[in-house]
């Protein structure tokens, strides 16, 4: 009895087929985002439905060049000389977020003798409609991206592309709102480049998306610059309710009528986000609870905080309502586990790693990884 993430290959379908759809029909390039997720032996699937992915680094751009099998559309907030070399050998796109990182590396594309590589700048628009500062690039005083004030009336040399990313799980009317923003400030510009790249953060596999509304967006932003490739690159979108996270009752303990069950997985290990963003995710079988109604609740009302199996004393979440009493050995199963989980997990305090498992078409578990002590021996050699 293992934690274990699970990857549902028909879902996964599902949402590629979703994205394909709009990238068909809109012409936009619509790429994976390795920092949501990077299960590379799933690639294949991959492979069937779009054609790029995107990296941030260079570990990143190795796999989307030799385990997905095409240059990579990269940006990193700073290169570095020990890197640039082998980054542009895997990538068909290289974004500076700077024009002091543009100027350093200028004469390293210009030198590269490999294939082409496209030279773009991150550009800041100033706006963005992301409550989490966490998560917003736009902020005051964000370290990501070049102003509109900053540029000079001509492009310097070789900038054939600009990229922006603002948004986190938004929907098409957001990127809508954006573009007026990002059109004021840098469409004076959009004559002089061959490529728009419009970042992540788009989750056209959400159920309420307006799929449509986005195809009309994009549409209409071609029409108004023809010459310009639209990119997308989502990560959230790709693997957006594709499977959960499976743990295991290992202790029920309560202190001031509040009732724990401890799991076998942890959240400041496997399920990050949760911890950072934060939010209290989908249990399934339960129904989550706000503070004061926990409170308020009566003991007999199996209402358990759900507690990680690490030292650190954050390490827990809650409250859920469950239908019947928590035994020790049951299954807890976190939903939509997959995105920017599987990507983001440690393993602080030697914690067991849930191992990775894909449901196939026809219903067939197949165990994709399972980890032990060398994966975490190995961090610390």
């Amino acid at each position: 009895m293992k934690p274990y993430y699970l990857i549902e290959e028909e879902r996964l379908r599902r949402n590629l087929a979703i994205i394909r759809d709009v990238s068909d029909r809109t012409g936009t390039e619509i790429i994976l985002a390795f920092k949501a997720f990077a299960l590379w032996k799933t690639f294949p699937i991959f492979r069937e439905y779009i054609s790029h992915t995107t990296a941030s680094s260079l570990s990143e751009a190795m796999l989307g060049r030799h385990e997905f099998g095409s240059l990579t559309h990269t940006y990193s907030p700073a290169y570095t000389m020990d890197d640039i070399d082998s980054i542009l050998e895997c990538s068909g796109h290289i974004t500076f977020n700077s024009l002091s990182q543009y100027e350093r590396f200028l004469p390293k594309v210009k030198a590269y003798r490999g294939h082409r590589v496209s030279i773009g700048l991150r550009v800041n628009p100033e706006y963005s409609e992301i409550q989490t500062e966490l998560y917003n690039p736009c902020a005051p005083g964000s370290r990501f991206g070049v102003l509109c004030s900053a540029l000079p009336d001509k492009l310097p040399e070789g900038i054939e592309g600009f990229h922006c990313h603002c948004h986190c799980e938004s929907d098409s009317y957001a990127l809508e709102r954006t573009l007026k923003h990002l059109e004021e400030r840098f469409g004076r510009w959009f004559g002089q480049i061959k490529w728009l790249n419009l970042g992540g953060g788009h989750l056209m596999t959400r159920k309420d998306y307006d799929v449509e509304h986005l195809v009309t967006v994009l549409r209409n932003l071609s029409a108004r610059y023809p010459h310009l490739q639209l990119i997308m690159e989502p990560g959230s979108a790709f693997a957006w309710q594709t499977g959960p996270l499976v743990s295991h009752v290992v202790d029920i303990v309560e202190n001031h009528g509040v009732r724990t069950a401890i799991l076998d997985v942890s959240f400041t290990c496997h399920m990050p986000d949760c911890l950072e963003m934060p939010y209290q995710p989908e249990v399934r079988g339960a129904k989550s609870l706000p503070f004061d109604e926990a409170a308020r609740a009566q003991k007999d009302e199996y209402i358990y905080r759900l507690g990680g199996n690490s030292c650190l004393s954050g390490d827990y979440m809650g409250s859920w309502q469950f239908k019947a009493p928590l035994l020790v050995g049951q299954e807890v199963i976190f939903e939509d586990m997959i995105h920017y989980t599987t990507v983001k997990t440690n393993t602080f305090n030697g914690v067991t790693h849930p191992s990775i498992y894909i449901k196939r078409m026809d219903g067939t578990m197949e165990l994709l990884r399972e980890f032990g002590y060398s994966d975490y021996r190995q961090r610390m050699d």
